[in-house]
């Protein structure tokens, strides 16, 4: 693939990234954040910690990126390199399942939207929003395999597209004069809502980390790209003009209506605001903007989940059968095996009528653990002094303090999600056992966990799947 494609610079790179993390999502946010009864001085500290923990994070792949230019693919692949075979295939697993979540989702959210309209879609996940989201999902394999470098181009139209609502919506939302500083303030606190205000900080935790999936996407396709130091640039950039727009989105809107009344909005959120702001003709404009957003995602992810297999499989984490290349360089068999296991959690989704809330934060509890072992992967490499390796003094501190704080991130992300999330995750976790398994005995290199620790959490993640299943049974968690 490397040798019949051109390679990406910094700003397709940048765009793919954006790509990834314009979606449904920036268009739910004010919402989502009501909903799950966060109010405003909540939702500001569940603000200011993703900004600490997601820029941590992303300078922890910036650093990665110029010290490990090895480690293509860096967000499984730096798992693997600090932790071993089976830690760091849990983590490309994950990472590969989250990306074919996050699919899932956007369909939900593109039939959900025209079931606004057309009440035969329903809420996206009715059998005629399944059945045209099967249709174009075997669409979007046709045309990858015909090549990716057309789809980058057509990615970039796409993301202007997509910026030129939400930039009105920022312009619209500071000059219409509809921001009230008495609606911002009103009920700051949530007092009286019956909920603290620590568990509306973490109730934040799954809409502020689903909006930035997609931040390390430059990094995951770094194989593509003219060279590591230009992926690393891409994601900080892409982070740094993302947290701009979300956060003054989600902030003008908690000035424009009340808490209540932003948590009563009907998905997309956004629209009912703009329509506050603007009147009637605002909501059709975000409306219009959420097809051309979602639908952009969906094949901007189709990408990302045929990298998210074949880049493990380069690194030697998935089975040999992911490298297939067709004669255009394309991965093969991973774009069909990505797009065979978005079918059928499209299936389940119909199964069970899932909410789109409901399958991005299943695509949000999938990614939390290979951001988590990135970040750790930083610390070790700090403690090593690879990752400081040619600094001194405060330039040493920085990478530090950055690393420590992205771990930190990552537990945090982990404890804010609840129990019941975590027993969901190692539903989605313990079936990856069965192609770790068939690595192993297709490289017939030693025992299947050569690490002792490799045993323990096989054991755990094995123990909590039966677990999540008999709870499942009793109907006490459920994934949708």
């Amino acid at each position: 693939m490397e040798n019949n494609e051109k390679k990406l610079g910094l700003f397709p790179l940048v765009f793919f990234a954006l790509g990834c993390m314009i979606a449904s999502g920036i268009f739910t946010i004010s919402g989502d954040f009501a909903a799950a009864g966060a109010h405003t001085l909540a939702t500001l500290i569940g603000w200011g910690i993703t900004f600490i923990g997601m820029l941590a994070l992303t300078m922890c792949y910036y650093r990665l990126s110029l010290v490990r230019p090895d480690l293509t693919s860096g967000i499984y692949s730096y798992a693997k390199e600090g932790f071993g075979s089976y830690i760091g295939f849990n983590s490309a697993w994950g990472y590969w399942i989250s990306a074919i979540l996050a699919m899932v989702s956007f369909f939900v959210a593109f039939f959900g939207n025209l079931g606004g309209h057309f009440p035969i879609f329903g809420t996206g996940t009715s059998l005629t929003s399944i059945i045209c989201a099967s249709v174009i999902l075997w669409l979007f394999v046709l045309l990858l395999m015909r090549g990716v470098s057309q789809a980058t181009v057509i990615n970039a139209f796409v993301v202007v597209a997509k910026v030129i609502p939400i930039v009105f919506l920022v312009i619209a939302g500071i000059f219409a004069g509809a921001f009230s500083w008495d609606t911002f303030t009103d009920n700051f606190t949530g007092a009286g809502s019956g909920i603290s205000l620590f568990d509306q900080i973490k109730a934040t935790i799954f809409t502020t980390v689903w909006i930035f999936i997609g931040i390390e996407g430059a990094v995951v396709i770094s194989a593509r790209a003219k060279d590591m130091k230009t992926a690393g640039n891409a994601t900080v950039i892409s982070f740094v003009s993302m947290f701009l727009l979300y956060f003054l989105i989600s902030f003008l809107s908690m000035g424009v209506l009340p808490n209540e009344e932003l948590a009563a909005l009907p998905w997309p959120s956004m629209a009912g605001v703009m329509e506050a702001i603007v009147g009637p003709w605002g909501g059709t404009f975000v409306n219009v903007a959420v097809f051309i957003s979602v639908g952009g995602a969906l094949f901007t992810y189709m990408i990302l989940c045929a990298d998210s297999a074949f880049g493990p499989a380069k690194q030697g984490c998935f089975p040999s059968i992911f490298l297939k290349e067709n004669k255009y360089g394309e991965p093969i068999n991973s774009i069909i095996f990505s797009a065979v296991i978005v079918e059928f959690f499209l299936v389940l989704a119909l199964m069970n009528e899932a909410a789109f809330q409901s399958c991005y934060y299943l695509s949000t509890i999938s990614i939390m653990i290979p951001y988590m072992l990135s970040a750790f992967f930083a610390v070790k490499s700090c403690g090593t002094g690879e990752l400081t390796e040619g600094l001194s003094g405060g330039k040493k501190a920085i990478v530090w303090f950055f690393a420590i704080l992205g771990a930190i991130y990552g537990v945090w992300m982990l404890y804010a999600s609840s129990i019941s999330y975590v027993l969901i995750c190692a539903l989605l976790y313990a079936p990856g056992i069965i192609l770790y398994i068939a690595k192993r005995k297709e490289d017939n290199d030693g025992p299947i966990f050569p690490k002792i620790y490799d045993k323990v959490v096989a054991v755990i993640l094995i123990v909590m799947f039966v677990v999540a299943i008999v709870l499942l049974a009793k109907g006490i968690i459920s994934p949708f």
